[in-house]
């Protein structure tokens, strides 16, 4: 019955994700907080009510004397004493949704009290009632408190639940944004709560997998035996990880980094080495899950690389495109053509294809290549970086669009365009005007096209039916540059061609965005603020420059 119960539970959970939990998230903080507070109130009630000497059991002295009464025994019970600490690390897993100081004010001052205060209730329960262990968290409850803190603990396990969903479908968006993952559906709307994304694919996966986890164990030793093996694992290979952080990232002395994980990698070795006395009992289901997984993102990863290193190898070059003409030897008609590629400089080898298999294309070319940098976030004013390709007649761009690994992607696809469009043609007009305001670069490098005074007032975007109104685009302004250092490195390497100077005309521009396929994707139109709205169909003139 239990195992049914387990079962609506889980499915009802992972269902709710696709309609998202901005609704009743608000729920989420007081149920915690309360399972958190019934617990330590239980701790201090079983301490008054059984032992109020149980207090001295934190001195490390008692864990000397356990090994030394125990000996094996107690090294193969480290693997149960786990345990106590899996859950916890639930917290940490929110970190992408919250800051780091307030997950350690939070584990600091109230998770952590709380969970010493239970365990030193419940020890003092046993010193007196040593047959109720094997459920002593529930023998030593009082019969007033039994239901509303078993109710406590049905709604605090879905909360728990909730995060280790959460953290997931985070995890995987930030592998997918560095490579490492296959590409997966993420779903983000405006009206979720800040961050929170929904990946269809993962939340199914992990909907099987916890219903077979459930009907296969059907038990809590089984499943508490992987649940440890899996904890202990993930905290080791957290260890190994931030040992290499602070040497290579944080550039700290390499002897602070072997000490870091001396200390904590020796305590968690001795813990693993129990732990493996239960790989049989159920512990190898998280072992082999993590060898699949890893053996996916290995290969996604060796592909993409292959295929990117492909594409850099055969992209046309230079030289080829300058013998064309600045027609490119086919009639240049009026339009933007928006071309998707993964090179960061360059021309991609499809667009011979399109200059030698169609008989037209666009006046003007922009090249777009979406980069996840190596930060968490990247600035709106950051995030487009503009440059010419060959000289000024040739007509054709390269916007590099930057997001960090934990940026989310929003679901508009009509924005995207148009901002993309709008940063192009600020960027010639800057160009026109002398470039100085192109953050530093008139050596005709790339550069980014930041939020200014008159970004957005010079042109307005218009549907092509010509039937609505235009909508005026405005971005706050900037001062100084405060980019880090990284987004500085990314954007010198980045840079290739050198543009020359050019004016441009206030000709509306129609936009026909290309997939890698070579597919036209949904038109635009641009034009000048404050000029008459074309009528009908779209404009035929174009952006000169």
């Amino acid at each position: 019955m239990l195992v049914i119960i387990a079962l609506f539970l889980l499915i009802g959970l992972f269902v709710l994700q696709h309609y998202g939990m901005h609704r009743v998230a608000f729920m989420f903080a007081p149920i915690v907080i309360l399972w958190l507070l019934s617990i330590a109130f239980v701790g201090i009630y079983n301490i008054i009510n059984w032992n109020p000497r149980v207090y001295q059991a934190l001195s490390p002295y008692y864990i000397y004397k356990f090994f030394e009464e125990t000996g094996k025994d107690g090294w193969i019970s480290l693997g149960g004493i786990l345990l106590c600490i899996t859950g916890t690390e639930v917290v940490f897993a929110g970190l992408g949704h919250f800051t780091a100081s307030s997950i350690r004010v939070a584990f600091s001052f109230v998770v952590y009290p709380c969970l010493v205060l239970q365990y030193m209730g419940q020890a003092a329960f046993l010193s007196q009632n040593f047959s109720a262990v094997s459920t002593s968290f529930h023998s030593s409850i009082p019969d007033w408190l039994f239901w509303p803190v078993t109710v406590m603990a049905t709604l605090a396990a879905i909360v728990a639940s909730q995060a280790v969903v959460s953290a997931t479908f985070s995890i995987a968006k930030q592998c997918h944004a560095l490579g490492c993952f296959p590409r997966i559906k993420i779903v983000h709307k405006s009206k979720w709560l800040h961050r929170q994304t929904y990946i269809p694919e993962i939340n199914w996966a992990l909907m099987i997998l916890c219903l077979a986890v459930t009907v296969g164990y059907q038990d809590t030793i089984h499943l508490g035996n992987a649940y440890g093996i899996a904890c202990i694992t993930g905290i080791f290979v957290t260890t190994c990880l931030t040992s290499m952080v602070i040497d290579f990232v944080w550039h700290k002395s390499l002897f602070g980094a072997l000490l870091y994980f001396s200390f904590f990698g020796i305590i968690e070795i001795i813990f693993i080495s129990s732990s493996c006395m239960r790989i049989p009992k159920g512990g190898w289901v998280p072992l082999v899950l993590s060898a699949i997984f890893m053996f996916v993102m290995y290969v996604w990863h060796y592909g993409s690389r292959k295929k990117y290193l492909y594409d850099l190898h055969n992209k046309v070059s230079m030289k080829w495109i300058l013998t064309l003409d600045s027609d490119l030897g086919i009639v240049r008609i009026p339009g933007i053509g928006l071309v998707y590629t993964e090179l960061s400089s360059g021309v991609p080898a499809m667009f011979s294809h399109f200059i030698t298999d169609l008989p037209t294309f666009y006046q003007v070319v922009v090249f777009i290549c979406i980069k996840t940098v190596p930060i968490p976030y990247v600035s709106q004013k950051e995030r487009y970086l503009i440059g010419r390709i060959g000289p000024k007649p040739y007509r054709l761009y390269r916007c590099i669009v930057r997001y960090g690994y934990k940026d989310v992607h929003e679901n508009d696809d009509y924005d995207f365009e148009n901002a993309i469009v709008m940063s192009v043609a600020e960027f010639i007009q800057l160009e026109a005007e002398g470039g100085g305001t192109l953050d530093g670069s008139v050596d005709g490098r790339l550069a980014v096209v930041r939020s200014s005074e008159n970004f957005g007032k010079r042109f307005t975007m218009s549907e092509s039916d010509g039937n609505k109104e235009s909508s005026r685009w405005s971005y706050p302004a900037s001062g100084s540059s405060s980019r880090s250092a990284a987004l500085q490195k990314l954007k010198s390497m980045y840079e290739q061609e050198s543009p020359e100077f050019c004016k441009t005309a206030s000709d509306p521009v129609k936009v026909i965005g290309y997939n890698i396929q070579g597919f036209p994707c949904q038109g635009r139109t641009l034009r000048p603020h404050g000029s008459q709205r074309c009528r009908g169909s779209i404009c035929n003139r174009s952006l000169s420059c």
